[in-house]
């Protein structure tokens, strides 16, 4: 696999069309992305003392995080409505290689901060609700 720059690692808000078009959030400067799946552990005496656990079940879930630098792009907009609302919405998040992880995210956090002599800057963080397609 070859290396991949992180500034080509974007996170992308749905339009809130069928099937949606996306727009690249402006400004951010870090973007994370986290696959958390729980265990379910099916041990038992035919085990012999090593823990097993079973494939394809519990929940599986994406996390998002980034921050960056506020532009006032409708991107910017758009999430902030969609966290003032509580609003579940569209997002992909794209890679250098073509990859694309897209689903449905809830913001859970959305966090605005700016100093006296300094430019205004955000973090967020969403919750996947629903699938999950990878491409």
């Amino acid at each position: 696999m070859a290396m991949e720059k992180g500034s080509a690692f974007l996170l992308k808000v749905g339009d809130g069309a069928v099937p949606p078009g996306f727009t690249t959030v402006a400004g951010l400067r870090t973007t994370q992305m986290a696959i958390n799946a729980d265990s379910v552990v099916v041990t038992n005496q035919g085990s012999g003392g090593w823990r097993e656990l079973l494939g394809g079940a519990g929940v599986r879930s994406v996390s998002i995080s980034g921050s960056g630098v506020f532009t006032g792009s409708a991107a910017e907009a758009r999430i902030k409505a969609n966290a003032l609302a509580g609003v579940i919405d569209d997002y992909r998040v794209s890679f250098e290689s073509g990859a694309t992880v897209t689903a449905k995210f809830l913001i859970t956090r959305l966090d605005y901060a700016g100093d006296f002599n300094g430019e205004r800057t955000y973090t967020l963080a969403l919750e996947s609700s629903g699938g999950v397609v990878s491409a």
